[in-house]
């Protein structure tokens, strides 16, 4: 199976409850993200044409998009953690053996899991606050809380996702950068 394949068709690498949870989430990632950009860029592109065919842009282009790279980006760090396509910095993780790895890589899934979860109790505490506020989209004129809401929902499945990935390096043998994405290289072989 390629990295396509596996994008396309995701299953989880964990037993019972916790792969249906997984593979659950990624499904509604995928949803978010899919549709998310479709929207993005038919906002974009009707108000382009708007601008200049038309002669008059839509007014509340902006706030949409604003809204939509909110989304966008607070589902993909979930995204990008199910893959393990993450940013990494290995010097020290690579020289380990196996053994070494695997318990870096608990202690590193375990400790983001615990940042998301905070940054999760401080979001929520922000939108709460902003709520209290009652300020409003200008344009749309629904309150500015709602696109905040995404925000929450992205550190709160990437905390999943990394609590996750910990539990299944846990359980196996191997070292895993999530629950289905095996650490290692890909070794790319040039003919001469």
């Amino acid at each position: 199976m390629t990295d396509e394949d596996s994008e396309k068709h995701y299953r989880s690498g964990l037993p019972g409850f916790l792969g249906t949870i997984d593979t659950f989430i990624s499904k509604v990632e995928a949803v978010i993200l899919a549709v998310g950009v479709l929207l993005m860029a038919t906002n974009t592109i009707t108000n382009v044409f708007g601008r200049f065919v038309l002669g008059s842009s839509i007014f509340f282009s902006g706030e949409i998009n604003r809204i939509l790279i909110i989304m966008i980006t607070f589902a993909g760090i979930g995204y990008a953690a199910r893959h393990g396509r993450h940013i990494r910095m290995s010097a020290i993780y690579d020289a380990l053996p196996v053994g070494g790895r695997r318990a870096l890589m608990i202690v590193i899934s375990l400790f983001t899991s615990l940042v998301m979860f905070f940054l999760l109790y401080y979001s929520v505490i922000y939108i709460l606050d902003l709520y209290d506020k009652g300020r409003i989209l200008p344009a749309l004129g629904f309150p500015i809380f709602i696109i905040y809401v995404w925000v929450p929902l992205g550190f709160l499945i990437t905390g999943i996702q990394y609590l996750l990935t910990a539990i299944k390096n846990m359980t196996s043998h191997d070292v895993y950068l999530s629950t289905t994405v095996v650490d290692g290289y890909k070794d790319t072989e040039t003919e001469v």
